[in-house]
């Protein structure tokens, strides 16, 4: 009974990810490789590598990644390596503040940093003040740098994820190996180069992989940089011609293929460099005391780097207290009206009450699907499990504007769902986006929870005849709340705060969602900045708080969920 019930589990969700993951996909390669007549042609893709345009855009797409996944690496990689070997003033409460940064979309981010970086802003003012600017001839900050803007941005929001798999791994490294490495004269930087390196090469290249494909595929901090030559921005562009246009899906199709290329290519290079350990360690590990200057060096590195990483954050409320911010170093003026407009304004109270029905339904898929994979995965030796438990994780690996774009092609007047034309409700439409893109956060820590309980229990209550769903409804899920919950929180608010599926899918003021709606409002004159400032610190506190709930309930597991 139970094989019958994973069955079921497996056909329903490999229906899903069929229809809404694999055919979103295809509908955007049929667009880019099928002439208007329903013939093959290699003539839209060649046309992208022929036009200058298009190519200057996937190479800045390109570069952004590689300079944001190197930046996030070269914060990440020492930060997990102190917190793991020394014991530190404020270490518990410094290394909690390093996922401050996941709690503002950057493009978000960017408002706070253009108030302080911009040709009038805090920096420019602060210089002037010293006697070290010319007030005539202000430095324009961002418009002269914007790709290194961008990039900054990138790595600032994204280092946490790099960060909590390299702690993860760093933590399973046997110390003994290190041990004996310097018992052979390899110590320092060539001991972590040679020993530590490729035992976490494997984290390391978990991590990267996400931040990487996410920078690569970043659409809403080149939009609030004005930064159009670049592939995302090139897309989103293009929309308003999906009908009659093939270059935005032959643009779309190019960025999968690249983002798949060169994840294929990371996992030939790095990906399988595991080297076998044994399974716990054979000595004492864990942080050490160590000199009064390192433990407060230690702290030192801390505070700046989490300083810094929250500049934007703290470029944002300030934008949300201030009645203006022009050409000072700080607010002119002081105010709790942007609070208030924000929840009362027509475009952001509907937008609050849009994200909250988006992400709970959204949600509640995930919660099903999550359980039903993860169990199909843990408790049963079904064929193809394996299979079903990669194409759960896949959604981190898959560019979220190329799944969202996908959703527009799939949805054309003509096509097998165009009855859900985000044109015309996006509802439903968004809920499957939010729930596909969040899904892996749920599967893995339902994947943990089943791990973690021994299935001698539901064999216990078989065994006194209750049938398997009940068993599993009645003592499985009651013992994996607390994962269940984790990767609930995640997805929930994940899905509040999603940048590519809002500005894509949602195409009518009354069913934007928040992200959208921030989005809009900084485009408005006047107060439109500041309005939309306070309705991300909204947003911040909101994310921040079930982000605090989720790490609570896993703990270092937390870094699993953003493994591909």
């Amino acid at each position: 009974m139970s094989r019958l019930l994973a069955s079921v589990f497996a056909l329903l969700t490999g229906a899903f990810f069929f229809f809404f993951f694999i055919w979103p996909i295809g509908e955007t390669l049929r667009g880019a490789f099928l002439s208007p007549d329903g013939s093959l042609t290699w003539e839209y893709i060649a046309e992208v590598f022929r036009n200058p345009i298009y190519l200057e855009g996937l190479s800045n797409a390109f570069w952004l990644a590689v300079a944001s996944t190197i930046l996030s690496l070269l914060l990440a990689v020492p930060l997990a390596f102190l917190s793991d070997r020394f014991l530190f003033p404020g270490r518990s409460l410094l290394s909690a503040l390093i996922l401050v940064p996941m709690i503002l979309p950057p493009f978000v981010g960017a408002i706070g940093i253009k108030a302080i970086l911009g040709r009038e802003g805090a920096w420019n003012a602060l210089l002037e003040s010293l006697g070290l600017m010319d007030p005539m001839a202000p430095v324009d900050w961002l418009g002269e740098n914007r790709f290194w803007g961008i990039v900054v941005m990138n790595a600032l929001h994204l280092y946490p994820i790099l960060y909590l798999n390299v702690a993860a791994a760093l933590a399973n490294v046997d110390p003994a190996m290190e041990e004996a490495a310097e018992n052979l004269g390899c110590t320092g930087f060539r001991k972590f180069r040679r020993i530590t390196l490729p035992l976490i090469m494997p984290g390391l290249f978990a991590g990267g992989t996400i931040v990487f494909i996410w920078a690569f595929t970043e659409l809403g901090v080149p939009l609030m940089f004005e930064f159009t030559k670049v592939t995302s921005v090139q897309i989103f562009a293009g929309i308003k011609e999906i009908g009659g246009n093939p270059f935005p899906f032959a643009l779309v199709a190019v960025m999968l293929a690249s983002t798949v290329l060169m994840y294929a290519a990371g996992k030939l290079l790095f990906g399988r460099q595991a080297h076998a350990m044994l399974p716990r360690a054979t000595s004492l590990g864990g942080p050490r005391q160590t000199s009064l200057a390192v433990r407060w060096g230690c702290t030192v590195v801390f505070v700046g780097v989490t300083f810094v990483a929250m500049l934007p954050h703290l470029g944002v409320i300030l934008v949300a207290f201030s009645r203006d911010w022009y050409g000072t170093i700080l607010p002119t003026g002081w105010t709790l009206d942007n609070f208030s407009a924000a929840l009362g304004h027509n475009l952001t109270l509907p937008s609050i009450q849009n994200s909250l029905k988006y992400a709970a339904l959204a949600t509640v898929v995930d919660l099903f699907l999550g359980i039903a994979i993860a169990y199909v995965v843990v408790r049963t030796r079904l064929p193809g499990r394996q299979i079903l438990d990669s194409m759960a994780m896949l959604p981190l690996a898959v560019p979220g504007l190329v799944l969202a774009f996908g959703y527009l092609a799939m949805t054309q007047e003509g096509r097998l769902f165009a009855a859900l034309n985000p044109v015309n409700d996006p509802l439903i439409i968004l809920v499957i986006a939010y729930s596909v893109r969040r899904l892996p956060y749920v599967v893995r820590s339902a994947a943990a929870g089943f791990q973690q309980t021994s299935v001698t229990l539901e064999e216990a209550a078989q065994n006194l005849g209750c049938p398997p769903f009940r068993t599993l409804r009645r003592i499985t899920i009651p013992l994996i709340m607390a994962n269940l919950l984790a990767g609930a929180l995640l997805a929930f608010s994940f899905a509040m705060l999603e940048v590519s599926d809002s500005l894509i899918l949602a195409q009518k003021q009354q069913d934007f969602p928040i992200t959208k709606a921030i989005y809009e409002l900084y485009q408005l004159l006047g107060d439109g900045r500041f309005i939309a400032s306070a309705l991300g610190v909204w947003a911040m506190v909101f994310l921040g708080i079930t982000i605090l709930g989720a790490s609570l309930l896993l703990g270092k597991k937390l870094g699993a969920i953003f493994r591909v």
